[in-house]
């Protein structure tokens, strides 16, 4: 049997230990040595992003941010779906994952960091969409916990609030998405989001692509007003 290797390790600004560790072809990332995710699991971030870009395809100029970098699948998609003309940006908390993402995991997304379409903002997610002007995104895509209960950055919970919810309602364009990707289901954060003004719709994902039960969540929430189109 093939060893399970420590690769790199750094702590979060709260002190919790991140570690990078691979096994035979596959990567993953443990905090305080509790697994938050890997390489073999990464259909639902796949689905995160189509469900907040498949519509930006023709949309020139479209700005889209991602909350939380990983292992780049969701940014893999996103780039797979926008037009040649479009900025993805991706806000990442840990500077480590950024530099593990170039050294240690090119094989896997890393280069696709020298896309030109690519912005990487080290930085809290949640002040770059405060900050972001009004109606700046066409869509938002959050995937920096393991849902809206079970915070890995104890200042992500603002993200599934009401204050986040009117950060996001400001920076999106009128009839844009955000996408929150969700290690479960929660009936209490669906309800909080219409409660915000959201059109809400709950996809439920799966985690491998031969997974035959879907354990995961993605939240939809639509920002009201007319879409922008092509």
């Amino acid at each position: 049997m093939k060893p399970f290797l420590n690769i790199a390790q750094a702590r979060t600004p709260e002190g919790a230990e991140l570690t990078l560790h691979s096994h035979d072809t596959h990567f993953y990332l443990r905090v305080d040595r509790q697994p938050l995710m890997g390489t073999n699991a990464y259909e639902s971030e796949t689905v995160l992003a189509e469900l907040a870009c498949s519509r930006l395809s023709p949309l020139a100029g479209a700005r889209v941010l991602i909350g939380g970098l990983g292992f780049g699948f969701t940014l893999r998609r996103a780039l797979e779906l926008v037009a040649k003309d479009a900025t993805v940006q991706v806000a990442e908390l840990l500077p480590e994952i950024v530099a593990w993402n170039r050294e240690h995991l090119s094989a896997v997304n890393g280069l696709l960091l020298d896309d030109p379409r690519v912005q990487i903002t080290v930085g809290d997610v949640f002040e770059v969409i405060n900050q972001a002007p009004k109606g700046h995104y066409d869509a938002i895509l959050l995937d920096v916990d393991n849902g809206p209960i079970a915070m890995v950055q104890d200042g992500n919970s603002r993200l599934y609030q009401a204050q986040g919810f009117g950060a996001i309602t400001q920076a999106l364009k009128p009839g844009a998405l955000a996408t929150f990707w969700s290690a479960s289901q929660d009936r209490r954060f669906e309800k909080r989001l219409k409660k915000a003004g959201f059109k809400v719709e709950v996809v439920p994902t799966r985690a491998y692509p031969q997974a035959k039960r879907k354990t995961h969540t993605v939240f939809v929430a639509t920002r009201p007003g007319k879409a922008a189109v092509a």
